[in-house]
């Protein structure tokens, strides 16, 4: 799990908003790797982040791909910051059919109040890496989340 390049503090304080998000918390995703404009998250298939063809569901898709790019931005940001979500675009490439999802997410622009995403997402199956979905995104800076 890398975490090289971000200030003190940045990396405890990303995982640790990431503890607090409810949905990927409940579906078993997990960071496995974070460093200054990156962000890397997977999620094993199980039944509850399935659909009808035994595919993940493209909802979960799109939002393991969302949280990626928006804790990549948050890296980016000072500490203390948060980010929300302008919009995002994602396309399917092919069914999302494999054992564990991989959402790499990375900056591609950093501006003062948004800053825009890209976001690759495959599925792992057999030592192998599938490109399923593309994501590009708008994130912007927000004042700290309350509680």
């Amino acid at each position: 799990m890398a975490e090289e390049g971000l200030p003190a503090g940045k990396a405890a304080e990303v995982r640790a908003s990431f503890a607090r998000q409810g949905l990927m918390c409940a579906i078993g995703a997990a960071i496995t790797e974070l460093g200054p404009g990156r962000c890397a998250l997977e999620l094993p298939f199980s039944e509850g982040v399935s659909q009808q063809h035994g595919f993940f569901h493209g909802g979960i898709v799109g939002a393991l791909a969302d949280t990626a790019g928006g804790y990549a931005a948050l890296t980016l940001l000072p500490v203390g910051s948060e980010v929300l979500t302008l919009e995002y675009k994602i396309n399917f490439l092919r069914p999302a059919a494999g054992r564990r999802l991989l959402a790499e997410g990375a900056v591609l622009r950093a501006g003062r109040s948004v800053l825009v995403t890209r976001v690759d997402v495959f599925v792992l199956e057999e030592g192998q890496r599938h490109a399923c979905a593309a994501l590009q995104q708008s994130i912007m800076r927000a004042g700290a989340a309350p509680g």
